[in-house]
């Protein structure tokens, strides 16, 4: 029974939740994060999303079963190493869908189309979407997208252009170094054919990964950058009259936001280290828990925006 209860969690893959702590940008960015009736909706919706995650997992482990068993890490996963049946899978991913459905529709209507929008894309992708190159990464990176839109459908709040262009961008960059982290781990495995394992890797070459991992990680900055600086934050604040004397510009008095590049160049550089270097990113939430240093940046990063948009504010 122990045995079937850590397979089972393993099935659910947990680690990969922190995706879906996405859903609370927007109300981050909106100044709406302490605001209880609103961050209740919102976790609600967080909770929503880690099971529809753990279900399309699920889904997806099925359809890769046989593919799964030839790669060098996938093979121990629950199915692959038939720890757990498939028909049990499939029942414990029924009852997943079941609860986002039913928890969806209580926060509201438009959250509740998002969430089946999302279970879609999930099952094309696993499905359809997967073998076809570039669709694949465009799929992995619309289900990125879609969490920081859930996140404004449930809160009620909107999300700036430039914050979008910001998300598309590095969710791009994120799903392309998933994309070049495996094919350099499977190129590595000679006694395996790389189509056998995933066929979109023998379409791509790592240089053709690089030049895309270079566009959208400069595409990230720039949009991120534009962001900081056009974007007023809002919130409870203390106005920055209590820290600086008038006589200051009026620049430095309006544009702390952008103090929070520092945080997000570094990790972005970090980023590109792990997956040149270290042969890192097939699972980015990975990559943030095991890096030390690239955590630290997220942290810093949020402890910044929280005090720049809840104390200081514009």
């Amino acid at each position: 029974m122990i045995k079937i209860a850590y397979n089972t969690l393993r099935l659910l893959r947990p680690r990969q939740w922190v995706k879906n702590m996405a859903i609370f940008a927007a109300i981050t960015f909106a100044g709406s994060l302490f605001e209880w009736p609103i961050f209740q909706k919102v976790f609600f919706g967080f909770v929503v999303f880690c099971s529809l995650s753990s279900a399309s997992y699920i889904i997806n482990d099925i359809f890769d079963i046989q593919k799964d068993r030839l790669h060098p890490f996938k093979r121990f996963r629950p199915l692959a190493n038939k720890n757990l049946s498939v028909t049990y899978a499939l029942g414990v991913a029924f009852v997943l869908i079941v609860f986002s459905f039913l928890m969806g529709f209580l926060v509201n209507p438009a959250f509740f189309i998002l969430s089946i929008i999302y279970l879609t894309i999930q099952f094309f992708y696993s499905t359809v979407f997967k073998p076809i190159a570039i669709i694949d990464i465009l799929s992995i990176a619309l289900g990125y997208i879609l969490r920081v839109y859930a996140g404004e459908l449930a809160g009620g709040v909107h999300i700036s252009v430039w914050l979008l262009l910001t998300t598309i961008s590095l969710s791009l960059f994120l799903a392309i170094g998933k994309r070049r982290s495996e094919l350099t781990l499977v190129s590595q495995n000679k006694s395996v054919n790389i189509s056998d394992i995933r066929k979109t890797l023998s379409h791509y070459s790592e240089r053709l990964l690089d030049v895309y991992a270079s566009i959208f990680a400069t595409s990230t900055f720039v949009s991120y950058t534009f962001f900081t600086f056009l974007e007023n934050p809002r919130g409870f604040n203390l106005g920055l009259n209590i820290f600086l004397p008038d006589f200051l510009p009026a620049f430095f008095q309006r544009k702390w936001l952008m103090i929070t590049i520092i945080p997000v160049v570094y990790g972005l550089m970090r980023y590109l280290q792990d997956i040149y270097e270290k042969h890192e990113g097939e699972s980015p939430e990975r990559v943030l828990m095991s890096d030390k240093p690239l955590l630290a940046a997220v942290i810093s990063w949020f402890v910044l925006l929280i005090i720049i948009i809840y104390l200081i504010g514009p």
